[in-house]
């Protein structure tokens, strides 16, 4: 894979070009369509790509370019959810959208984004990443009016996502990488049955896999959500012990500017672990010396060689100039405590 120590990553999206969508927003509508949609996406996978490499990042990903939200853009592909009967449903206990509905047995006819990652491949003999949501993550955005149990429809779309790891590492994807915010909000059922639907995703796989959990991206209903936690951000202890004792590769969390007790990390001890090190919800870019900082709080707790500096969660509400400078500094600071390393 790779034999940097501290090997830097992003959590996901990447900014958009102004051209594709509208910049600095989720579910952004495309600007295009048809073929020259499908062109103009691989012109942003190919822009994200470079800025990630221009910036020094090791591990690189599609910057989710071709897809319109981390979730939705998968289940579209998929069979028994119907997008033109919505429903309003509150999404990981915090904010309303409407979303489809489950009308039927879910099942996928044909690969999402394999041939994407195909072509990312084709652009770079770095390490690539490439995300999909979790199962927990996929439930929590539909209306279910077929099977009425969310247990039932995460073990669904865990044989899904199964299938479509196993092309993706068909593809030559390095890491796939499961998005779970909502291991951060459902701790009963992460623990009943949640954590099963994600070994059930990466069963087979001979590919690193990781899951990110994350207390969001930086929009605001998750900032003032935030706001209601206290000082201490304890959610993760009610999870991480299950993490640690799973099959899952990789563990992917903020830390910057949140407020986790960084000891927690301690209870991931011997798994890797992508320390967000980077702030999503803020425009300030960080100096490379706070995300050193960070790194050196989190190598308390994680031994070097299984730490991956990363940035908190996916970047698309930022704007490019600023998602650039903030993956200049996780690369920078890296830099620093790499050298630190090597001096001891």
């Amino acid at each position: 894979m790779t034999n940097i120590l501290l090997p830097t990553s992003t959590a996901g999206s990447l900014p958009k070009p102004s051209w594709l969508a509208e910049p600095e927003a989720l579910w952004s509508p495309w600007k295009l369509q048809g073929d020259a949609l499908a062109d103009g996406q691989r012109d942003a996978l190919q822009v994200a790509l470079h800025e990630q490499t221009q910036a020094g990042i090791d591990i690189v990903s599609d910057g989710e370019q071709t897809r319109q939200h981390f979730v939705t853009t998968f289940i579209e592909n998929l069979n028994g959810v119907d997008f033109e009967q919505r429903k309003t449903v509150t999404i990981r206990d915090r904010y309303q959208a409407s979303v489809p509905t489950v009308i039927g047995p879910v099942s996928r006819q044909q690969s999402v984004f394999v041939e994407d990652a195909k072509f990312l491949r084709k652009q770079t003999k770095q390490p690539i990443k490439w995300a999909l949501p979790g199962p927990m993550t996929m439930i929590d955005t539909l209306y279910d009016d077929y099977y009425h149990s969310r247990e039932k429809l995460a073990w669904e779309f865990a044989k899904i996502l199964n299938q479509e790891a196993k092309e993706l590492e068909a593809a030559g994807v390095d890491i796939i990488q499961f998005d779970e915010p909502a291991f951060n909000v459902f701790f009963d059922d992460v623990n009943d049955w949640g954590m099963a639907c994600l070994e059930r995703a990466i069963e087979g796989l001979n590919c690193e896999t990781a899951v990110h959990i994350c207390y969001g991206y930086g929009i605001k209903a998750n900032t003032e959500w935030k706001k209601t936690l206290g000082d201490e951000w304890r959610q993760y202890e009610s999870v991480f012990p299950k993490l640690q004792k799973s099959n899952i590769d990789i563990i992917s969390l903020e830390c910057h500017n949140s407020r986790v007790p960084i000891e927690l990390l301690e209870l991931l001890r011997g798994k890797k672990v992508m320390v967000g090190a980077i702030d999503v919800a803020s425009q300030v870019i960080e100096t490379p010396e706070e995300v050193a900082q960070t790194l050196r709080q989190a190598l308390k707790f994680i031994d070097a060689d299984k730490l991956y500096p990363c940035t908190n969660c996916g970047m698309a509400p930022l704007s490019r100039a600023t998602a650039r400078a903030k993956l200049a500094a996780l690369s920078a600071g890296s830099k620093i405590v790499r050298a630190e390393l090597a001096q001891t």
